[in-house]
């Protein structure tokens, strides 16, 4: 059904690019049925654009081309008017060639093809969800975790829930968390498409919410380099045709079944490649260090948060079985990522497992000693060494059309010139304005 425009002043048709920005135009609700039948104009550079600004110099697409912004219907969005700013209807759209046809270089349906390659060549089908935190500024210092934080963010963090609620993005938790003035909002696990869909609105209903409320917000991955930072959970499981559960089997070591190691196998082994799309930024790697419990290193484990992926915890209090709960959770990723495109190098690494020959990785106990995992292989140091990573994977490139693994080459080493010659600090500071 189409949503009614009455209660709102504008209609926006919205993209996300590879700085992991929302971007797009607006029109007026008059012209809302013409923007569904045909969309609105854009132009293939815009993906091209740095998350400072400029477009990215040696872009490909250069001052030619054209493209239409097509509006996905379901994915509609209304923000209710209040005192402080007009209603909008917000819609994700994909990105298609003037007479309709698809654009390889759409994150979002670059994100919808690895999700079919995935069903017609195995038959599985992926449940996801992403856990996002973020810092809200000019709140009085409080304790980690505390009432007393949550108390602080009232009205924003009740009127965040019912904002959530009603966008139907389905808020699972609503949480204070450990560093100052940082929250956490996680989502409930939905089809791939829908949870990565979820995944860029949540930032943008934060950011419109707290400027609404005069609360400064960032996503960024880190705002002190030697303090807490910003990560995105990505949680993963697998289901069968019939939608039954299949990473779980409870002989296995870790109750991983041998399809969920394999699947597992092909995300580690091109773990620093795929880190140049999941935590993209120039400072995100001075997060992925160990002892900050984001990812440590290159290894699988349970309940581990400095593994790259951990098995994550089931409960039978009051709770379906464990199979159904049983998921996987990637820890190198955070929202300088476009999340139709972290999720779907996620995918694909996962299908390159599953039909490769690649060794059924360890499974390392909750109990292992620190000391053994040190000496699993580290992710990249730097975003200039993922960026060689991912041009040097073979694999990897493969799943991209040149153009768009070109621009997102040359927009990445864009921000990187844009920062050369700043100290940490002033790096972490530029990226924190920005997300």
């Amino acid at each position: 059904m189409t949503p009614r425009t009455d209660d709102y002043a504008t209609v926006f048709v919205a993209t996300c690019d590879l700085a992991g920005q929302v971007r797009g135009r607006a029109v007026p609700p008059s012209e809302h049925e013409a923007l569904l039948r045909s969309g609105t104009g854009w132009v293939p550079a815009n993906l091209a654009i740095s998350s400072f600004g400029p477009i990215a110099p040696d872009n490909v697409f250069g001052s030619r081309g054209d493209l239409r912004l097509i509006p996905d219907a379901g994915s509609a969005v209304g923000i209710p008017a209040d005192a402080a700013a007009p209603g909008m209807l917000l819609y994700l759209a994909d990105q298609r060639l003037p007479d309709g046809r698809p654009w390889a270089c759409c994150p979002r349906t670059f994100l919808r093809d690895a999700l079919t390659d995935l069903r017609e060549r195995t038959g599985l089908e992926v449940v996801a969800a992403f856990e996002h935190e973020f810092v809200l500024d000019g709140l009085p210092e409080s304790a980690p975790f505390s009432l007393r934080r949550f108390r602080d963010a009232e009205p924003f963090g009740s009127d965040l829930v019912r904002l959530l609620e009603h966008a139907g993005l389905e808020p699972e938790t609503w949480i204070p968390e450990y560093g100052d003035g940082q929250f956490e909002v996680t989502l409930r696990p939905a089809p791939a498409d829908v949870a990565a869909d979820r995944a860029v609105l949540l930032k943008e209903l934060v950011r419109d919410l707290a400027r609404r409320r005069g609360l400064p917000v960032t996503f960024a991955p880190l705002l002190d380099a030697a303090g807490v930072g910003n990560g995105v959970h990505v949680h993963l499981s697998l289901r069968d045709a019939d939608g039954r559960p299949v990473l779980y089997d409870p002989q296995r070591p870790g109750r991983l079944s041998a399809l969920g190691a394999r699947f597992s196998a092909g995300i580690l082994a091109h773990a620093p490649a795929l880190t140049a799309l999941t935590a993209p930024s120039p400072v995100s790697f001075l997060r992925l260090t160990p002892d900050r419990w984001s990812a440590g290193g290159v290894f699988l484990a349970e309940r581990n948060r400095e593994a790259l992926l951990r098995i994550c915890p089931t409960t039978e209090l009051g709770r379906s079985g464990p199979a159904a709960q049983f998921n996987l959770e990637y820890r190198a990723a955070d929202a300088t990522a476009n999340p139709w495109l972290a999720l779907a190098v996620l995918v694909r690494a996962g299908l390159a497992g599953l039909t490769g020959d690649h060794d059924e990785p360890t499974v390392w106990p909750e109990d292992t000693d620190p000391a053994r995992l040190s000496q699993a292989p580290s992710l990249p140091a730097t975003l200039d060494e993922a960026l060689e990573a991912l041009e040097k994977d073979h694999v990897v490139r493969s799943w991209f059309d040149p153009r768009l693994l070109a621009t997102h080459l040359s927009v990445k080493r864009s921000e990187l010139a844009q920062l050369d010659g700043l100290d940490d600090a002033a790096r972490i500071r530029k990226v924190r304005n920005v997300y």
